[in-house]
């Protein structure tokens, strides 16, 4: 099968005029909706900590218009930024890249990113800036989710849990589909190149053999603009944050259905992390513990099952998603529809659908973890997938070392302490071979095995067969 990688010139020329005056109206309303003053419950915040005790009080924070800006409306609606002396500018970004190129151009102070972006940053990968971004904290764990077309369910093609596990089966239906469209159809969407997104879809299309690399495409378009594609065409599958699975299954817009959840892919995997520049830290060391505390605070207030019906509900204001409740609610309160076009309910109900402080007792876990608290050996698995596709050549010797110098756990630690909240004495642990869909554990000491364990990779060794 002849590969031909298409330019994202190419790729908006192929959408047609009608998509790219849809993506250039997304882009302008997105800068102007953010949130203008604070909510009567934020002014009646009293600050613990001084504002003029601050290097620098206001701070402008980016957030992408998806489930994950719930910390960030939490922190503006209930105060929380307020308490802690920050006068905040929320800035509504237009995709996850403006949001990541905001920090390093210096446009926002703090932004979220996807989880691949620090250190493809640090590294210079392949569409990564080079940049010394820096993680202060994970946003949430799960939340996203993959969706297929309805051809892909006429196809035969069916959620993930209904395969049982079995990878083979799901390889062939995958395959069949695809290899009966024209390549120039053969699309699957993600938000940045940098995503744990796109690693996922990788790794599952990988694990049932279907080489991603050869067999189908991969391309980055924003979340706002994921359904419109798939209607018009331009590709046949995507994997995005919540709310745009679930506003494109049968009872909303119809086009497609829930395939997999991410934490079918790795249970337990961290998504969004809150991004700072390094000089941010030097230049502002008060400034961005007290942002720490702020977000540790409001990510708590949405892990609370009581609070995540009203958490639903401050999203779908205009300011932030703008979707309605029944589409950010389900991922929220953990009552997820994979949807689906025979009438069938497929809502699965889980603690663990959305998880923004506490670990639900389903998922592996080791003493004072909680979901905010950041593992190093997390960064690792990114630096393995990111050599495994090819974005970098390979794992770098001082694989660790990055780690460290771009995931800020130290400090984490020292503002949870502030805050009567312990955490793991480790930085890094193994992920059990449970946790991940093709079973395979990953130990983060040994990085380049785990890595060439792998048959279908970016630069895999040649097999010869003699006769």
């Amino acid at each position: 099968m002849t590969q031909d990688f298409w330019t994202r010139r190419k790729f908006i020329q192929q959408m047609g005029g009608t998509a790219a005056g849809l993506a250039m109206s997304s882009c302008a309303i997105n800068a102007n909706r953010a949130p203008q003053s604070f909510s009567q419950a934020a002014l009646a915040i009293d600050p613990v900590i001084k504002p003029e005790s601050l290097e620098k009080p206001n701070l402008t924070i980016g957030y992408v218009p998806v489930n994950d800006c719930a910390p960030f409306a939490v922190a503006w609606e209930k105060g929380f930024f307020r308490k802690y002396g920050l006068n905040v500018k929320l800035s509504r970004e237009a995709s996850w890249a403006t949001s990541r190129d905001g920090i390093i151009f210096g446009r926002l102070d703090a932004s979220p990113v996807v989880s691949g972006a620090v250190v493809n940053a640090r590294l210079g990968a392949e569409g990564a800036r080079h940049a010394p971004l820096c993680a202060a904290m994970t946003i949430h764990r799960h939340g996203n989710a993959m969706t297929m077309n309805r051809a892909m369910w006429e196809s035969g093609l069916r959620p993930w849990f209904e395969y049982n596990g079995d990878l083979e089966a799901f390889g062939r239906d995958f395959r069949r589909y695809f290899d009966n469209l024209p390549s120039e159809k053969r699309v699957w969407a993600v938000v940045l190149s940098s995503a744990i997104y796109e690693y996922f879809v990788r790794y599952l299309s990988a694990a049932a053999g279907v080489d991603p690399l050869k067999e189908f495409r991969i391309m980055i378009v924003p979340p706002p603009q994921m359904v419109v594609n798939v209607r018009i065409g331009a590709m046949q599958a995507y994997m995005v944050a919540e709310p745009w699975n679930t506003r494109a299954i049968s009872g909303n817009e119809g086009i497609g259905f829930t395939f997999a959840q991410g934490k079918e892919i790795w249970h337990g995997h961290p998504d969004r992390l809150l991004c700072v520049m390094q000089s941010f830290i030097d230049e502002n060391p008060k400034t961005y513990r007290s942002l720490l505390k702020a977000m540790i605070e409001a990510c708590r207030y949405c892990g609370d099952p009581n609070n995540r019906e009203e958490v639903a509900k401050i999203i779908s204001a205009r300011s932030f998603t703008g979707a309605k409740p029944k589409l950010t609610r389900p991922a929220i309160v953990g009552e997820y529809n994979y949807g689906g076009f025979d009438g069938k309910d497929r809502t699965v109900k889980a603690a663990d659908t959305t998880i923004f402080f506490e670990i639900p007792p389903n998922i592996s876990s080791v003493p004072n973890a909680h979901s905010t608290f950041m593992w190093r050996s997390h960064s690792i698995w990114l630096m393995t997938q990111s050599a495994r596709w090819g974005q970098i050549k390979e794992i770098p010797h001082n694989a660790h070392e990055v780690a460290e110098t771009s995931w800020k756990t130290e400090i984490y630690r020292e503002v949870a302490a502030d805050l009567g909240i312990a955490c793991p004495s480790d930085d890094y642990k193994v992920e059990p071979a449970e946790v991940f869909i093709d079973k395979k554990a990953f130990d983060p000491s040994d990085p380049v095995r785990y890595l060439e364990s792998f048959e279908i990779r970016a630069n895999a060794p040649t097999k010869f067969y003699l006769a």
